[in-house]
């Protein structure tokens, strides 16, 4: 028995510290044969846990009494040229560190991404950085659509005046609408 727990701490410390009882007892059990009732009690009595999963975050976040921008896109992601329509989303990576998020600012005629910016955050100032960027690139003239979901980020005043500076009409659609876009 005190083999077998010593071989249970070993394989949570082989996998620095993630592995919880089920890894353990399938590694014992490829390797030793070991039957389940006897790695949960070791496991539990050598107090090893598993790392928990982080939750996934949350990109859209609606403000409750903040009155979305209008439709103006209606789902015809197919402009006639350059800078006709924008459409924007957020995004998030899981790093060592915690999360990373990216905001993208895509020239729908071209399919290319024209703007974005990464922070460890999703306040507005994300949002608006990747569209200084893209706004700065390609250095829009009237006429242009900037397409989004219904996100705080997007709703947020920072963005709507950051748009209206620029000459930009905003659209927003329902939420998830940027991610499936064609």
């Amino acid at each position: 028995m005190r083999g077998l727990r010593r071989r249970s701490v070993q394989a949570h410390k082989r996998s620095l510290g993630t592995y919880g009882e089920r890894r353990v007892h399938a590694e014992l059990r490829e390797e030793h044969g070991i039957g389940v009732g006897r790695v949960q009690r070791l496991t539990a009595a050598a107090g090893l846990r598993g790392a928990g999963r982080r939750p996934w975050p949350r990109t859209t976040i609606r403000v409750e009494g903040v009155r979305p921008a209008l439709d103006l896109v209606e789902r015809d992601f197919t402009p006639g040229g350059p800078n006709e329509l924008w459409c924007s989303d957020l995004t998030y990576i899981e790093t060592g560190e915690g999360w990373l998020y990216l905001a993208g600012v895509l020239d729908c005629f071209s399919r290319r991404l024209v703007g974005w910016s990464m922070a460890c955050h999703m306040r507005a100032e994300l949002v608006v950085d990747a569209l200084e960027m893209a706004v700065a690139h390609r250095r829009p003239d009237g006429g242009l659509v900037h397409y989004s979901d219904q996100g705080s980020q997007y709703t947020g005043l920072i963005f709507g005046q950051r748009c209206r500076q620029a000459g930009i009409d905003v659209s927003m659609g329902s939420k998830g609408d940027c991610l499936t876009t064609p």
